[in-house]
């Protein structure tokens, strides 16, 4: 899973309250031209640290491996077009990046700045902190499926869109290890939008830039 390694960013403080499990509008319309597509990739200034994570781990140099009772899976095809597909790779490291953050108790990590800018960057500090903040991690299995890309005309930014099942993902209160189970509901599925923006000089890299959310997606179901 290895394809290049790059220098990561140190971590921006986040300046915006989100909800615990969205981001964005939950009434954003699909149209010809991405939200966020003009907006720049953040420079990284910092390298990654050494990490005991396999390979298979580390895609971009930067740790993303996650405990065994916390699965992501990403029941999607790839599509065809070299940057789309490496722009979705990335959209799912963004994703695992967070709940790495999660499981290692910190926002300030060097997968988070690797796969997120600007409001990615915000959405994915708040995502940690706050389950951090109240003593949650996560335990279970996250599906992420039906997922599609599109292209901006610069060739630079990327939206890859995509389902969220939940249903069989739970909170854990970290200091009791207890798992709060709740009844299977709408409230399981959410459509994500997510702007991945190019790194300028990364080979292949691709960051997220925004967030879009919406909750109790009918379209998922």
């Amino acid at each position: 899973m290895k394809r290049r390694t790059l220098p990561v960013a140190t971590a921006l403080a986040a300046t915006a309250v989100l909800l615990l499990t969205a981001c964005g509008s939950g009434d954003d319309k699909a149209n010809d031209k991405i939200a966020g597509a003009d907006q720049g990739s953040a420079t990284p200034k910092e390298s990654a640290s050494a990490s005991g994570a396999p390979a298979e781990n580390k895609p971009d140099g930067v740790d993303v491996s996650l405990p065994k009772d916390m699965n992501l899976v990403f029941d999607w095809d790839k599509p065809k077009d070299k940057n789309e597909a490496a722009a979705m790779d990335d959209a799912a490291n963004f994703v695992r990046a967070i709940y790495h953050g999660v499981d290692k108790r910190t926002s300030k990590d060097a997968a988070v700045t690797a796969y997120s800018t600007g409001e990615g960057l915000t959405y994915a500090k708040t995502q940690i902190d706050s389950r951090v903040d109240d003593g949650w991690t996560a335990t279970g299995t996250r599906r992420h499926y039906q997922a599609t890309t599109r292209s901006a005309s610069n060739g630079n930014s990327v939206e890859v869109a995509f389902c969220v099942d939940s249903s069989k993902f739970y909170g854990k209160e970290v200091k009791t290890g207890e798992v709060v189970k709740t009844k299977p509901s709408t409230a399981d599925f959410d459509y994500f939008k997510i702007v991945m923006v190019k790194y300028p000089t990364g080979e292949g890299l691709w960051q997220a830039s925004k967030v879009y959310v919406e909750t109790k997606a009918e379209k998922c179901q």
